[in-house]
């Protein structure tokens, strides 16, 4: 029997591909949509692609339309064609606007778009188009089953966004470190932009301390003129982030950098 059993599902198998070939060659629509239904339910979801691609055509203006495209659309997306699965579910909220199924499908576009977000440190277009999809999702539909998902990928690309912001702050201030002060400048404002921008960013604290990082380098490298103000500006800085976060896990460093920068405003106190 142990023998038997992996030759008869070869079997099944093989049947089951030759009934599918000769669907496809039929030119009759419903056996395509007889068999593109049954391999949906079966979780099949790449043949039923393909039949659902043939037949949906012949389905507009008809009863069973409705059913096929929104069936269409969700092949797309469960396969991992995202860009097809959000182009599909858009196409479908536009042709049934009314229908039972377009808050889902409404929802289902803006999760394809979100699955195209890339990672942070690749350009975000996506991510935008995701967000503004879902943020209209969240308007159209408040009380949606779907919006605690929708609220939690929501803050997922928010906080890649972040990350992206972040990451321009932290490459600065590296660069001031060691190519040229004019990137520490760079560094300062960007850090300030994040701050303002995203107040409760889950990076606020690490953007906090390279403001410091920046603002220490330019201070202890600034000509004679310029220094006690920078000076001044990074003790700020780093008052900032111990107001905000007594117990920061980057006290250490920021101390040391304290330090340096009062040891020069001494000078000026003499």
């Amino acid at each position: 029997m142990r023998k038997l059993i992996p030759l008869l599902l070869l079997v099944v198998i093989v049947a089951s591909c030759s009934e599918y070939q000769q669907v496809l060659k039929n030119e009759e629509v419903k056996p395509k949509y007889e068999m593109a239904e049954k391999f949906y339910n079966e979780g099949d979801f790449k043949r039923a692609n393909r039949l659902f691609e043939l037949i949906t055509p012949k389905y507009v203006g008809k009863p069973q339309g409705e059913r096929v495209m929104f069936f269409l659309a969700n092949t797309y997306y469960q396969i991992g064609q995202y860009n097809d699965a959000g182009y599909q579910f858009e196409r479908f909220m536009k042709a049934y606007p009314r229908s039972e199924k377009a808050e889902e499908a409404t929802f289902m576009s803006a999760k394809s778009y979100y699955h195209l977000s890339p990672i942070y440190s690749l350009d975000q277009t996506d991510t935008d188009k995701a967000l503004l999809k879902l943020q209209n999702f969240i308007n159209a539909y408040p009380d949606s089953k779907y919006l605690a998902e929708a609220n939690e990928i929501t803050q997922e690309l928010i906080t890649k966004k972040e990350k992206k912001a972040l990451e321009i702050g932290k490459q600065f201030t590296k660069l001031g470190e060691f190519y040229d002060l004019q990137y520490s400048v760079s560094a300062i404002k960007a850090l300030d932009n994040f701050v303002v921008d995203n107040p409760g960013s889950v990076y606020r604290e690490e953007a906090l301390y390279y403001k410091i990082a920046a603002a220490s380098n330019l201070a202890l490298n600034s000509s004679l003129r310029k220094k006690e103000q920078r000076l001044k500006d990074a003790k700020e800085a780093y008052d900032k982030l111990i107001k905000y976060f007594p117990e920061t896990k980057y006290a250490k460093k920021a101390d040391n950098l304290l330090g340096k920068v009062e040891k020069e405003l001494e000078n000026y106190s003499k």
